[in-house]
């Protein structure tokens, strides 16, 4: 019975007015259940259009399966993690093996193995992808490395010498030449050599005249500090108080080309007569034979040598 039906019946006298009124209410409370159908009809509707057919009727989804499940953003940030960490690690066990992987008793250095194991390495900004592979491979073993053999501490100091007028990768490429040339760079038997075979030396090898009497004249001082102080690398890294000078720097062009502590080794050297070491050829020594670690903090080399230098 509708409203208007029942409020007629009312004034005919044919329903009482309490009876009207609990049929308007009726009325009124059907109205509202068929508008709240029709509502939940109508969204039900556009749900089941909007569901994805991964999704199956009857069966419930955690929220697990968003934040857990393979190949969310979470488990694709938990993998590089821990990716990051496991790389970490081995250069923490690799590098922090100093005395295993550099031979302080030969004439060389033993090149580290494996120093990067990421296929495109960040390096120090000198370094560009035109650099020749000798530099990129000096850069990569040696330079920053500690060194405390004496006849490799003379072979980097003759070379830092060497490429002053010139650069450090033509320099490595006469590597070899200097070795053969200087004995393998055994200060006691270079010293003894003559002004013939000075000369003989500087024709066979293609070194400046000046500069072989150089390395023989600095051979000479060599053997004296091996008498003053025992040897030649007592004597260099008790400037530095037997610990490498770690520095922090971001940006290549903040690196100085000499500092304080070379001028001052500079200044040392050239008092007990030793020749090509002025502040800058020193500081340059300095980073090739690892008294200093100038590589950026950017560089995939600049932990592992500060790892070396912790741990001699």
């Amino acid at each position: 019975m509708s409203k208007t039906e029942a409020i007629s019946l009312t004034k005919r006298g044919m329903l009482p007015p309490s009876s009207c009124n609990r049929l308007m209410d009726r009325s009124e409370s059907l109205k509202r259940d068929s508008v709240m159908s029709n509502v939940a009809a109508k969204t039900k509707g556009s749900l089941e259009r909007k569901k994805s057919k991964s999704f199956k009727e009857g069966e419930s989804y955690s929220s697990w399966l968003i934040t857990e499940a393979p190949g969310s953003i979470a488990a694709g940030r938990r993998e590089q993690v821990a990716a990051q960490q496991a790389l970490r690690k081995l250069k923490i066990d690799h590098y922090g093996r100093s005395k295993s992987t550099i031979n302080f008793t030969s004439s060389k250095v033993v090149p580290l193995v494996h120093p990067n194991p990421n296929p495109h390495p960040q390096r120090c900004s000198f370094l560009t992808p035109t650099s020749d592979p000798i530099y990129v491979a000096y850069h990569d073993e040696e330079w920053g490395v500690p060194v405390h053999d004496d006849k490799m501490l003379f072979e980097l100091l003759t070379l830092s010498g060497a490429q002053v007028g010139s650069d450090w990768t033509s320099t490595l490429r006469k590597r070899q030449d200097y070795r053969k040339a200087f004995m393998e760079f055994e200060a006691e038997e270079v010293a003894k050599l003559t002004e013939k075979e000075m000369n003989a030396i500087s024709i066979e090898y293609k070194i400046e005249l000046s500069k072989v009497r150089g390395v023989v004249e600095n051979a000479t001082k060599i053997v004296e500090i091996k008498k003053a102080f025992g040897s030649l690398e007592k004597y260099l890294w008790g400037f530095v108080n037997h610990k490498p000078i770690s520095t922090n720097y971001k940006i290549g062009h903040k690196v100085p080309v000499k500092t304080s502590k070379s001028e001052s080794i500079s200044k040392d050297m050239v008092r007990r007569g030793f020749r090509f070491v002025g502040p800058t050829v020193v500081h340059s020594f300095m980073q090739a034979a690892g008294l200093t670690n100038d590589h950026l903090l950017t560089c995939c080399r600049h932990t592992p040598c500060t790892l070396l230098a912790n741990n001699p």
